[in-house]
């Protein structure tokens, strides 16, 4: 008769066990793209400041405005490229940063289910006969459960993808536009 609460006890504490591990690995990727995306932002930072210097003298050492024009010309379609490559490393990242939590919770939640399926099953074959309907109902609501998160999480995926699509949809007609712009610059430089 005691068994059931001490099944029960023992599958709470298994599952604040596996709760904390999965909050420490969740926690971690977080923790890794986090550092990915500042090491970006630093990089980037120090090579435009450097970058930026670079141009500043070379306009100022400019002879006259059409040669000001034409080197900033030149400077454009560099930088859009240097912006689209940013864009798409910072995608790429947040990319792989949100696989591995999903990969990662989606394991979880399957092992979860494993352990609570099993527990429901350890606990109703020692139910006390009458308790078959109460012990069903158990049942249903796990595999309602099971199929919501499932709903949920095809979901979810779904909305990631359209996310990425239109991210990826928006890189492009930048690049698009900062190419016919690059392209257009050299046009609109007054001429001597």
């Amino acid at each position: 008769m005691f068994a059931i609460p001490e099944q029960f006890s023992n599958a709470t504490k298994a599952s604040f066990d596996t709760q904390f591990a999965i909050l420490s690995s969740l926690t971690n990727t977080t923790f890794q793209g986090v550092e990915k995306l500042v090491d970006l932002h630093l990089t980037a930072a120090k090579a435009t400041l450097e970058e930026s210097s670079a141009a500043a003298r070379q306009l100022l050492s400019a002879k006259d405005p059409q040669e000001f024009f034409s080197l900033t010309a030149a400077q454009a379609q560099p930088n859009a490229e240097k912006a689209l490559s940013y864009g798409r490393q910072v995608a790429s990242i947040a990319a792989g940063t949100q696989a591995e939590l999903t990969k990662t919770a989606e394991g979880a939640i399957a092992e979860t289910n494993r352990k609570v399926v099993q527990l429901i099953d350890d606990v109703t074959k020692n139910a006390p006969a009458g308790t078959e309907n109460f012990v069903a109902a158990v049942k249903a609501s796990i595999s309602n459960a099971n199929a919501g998160y499932e709903q949920f999480a095809r979901t979810t995926k779904q909305a990631i993808e359209a996310f990425e699509s239109n991210v990826s949809t928006a890189v492009n007609q930048f690049a698009q536009a900062t190419q016919k712009a690059a392209e257009a610059a050299p046009k609109a430089a007054p001429k001597k």
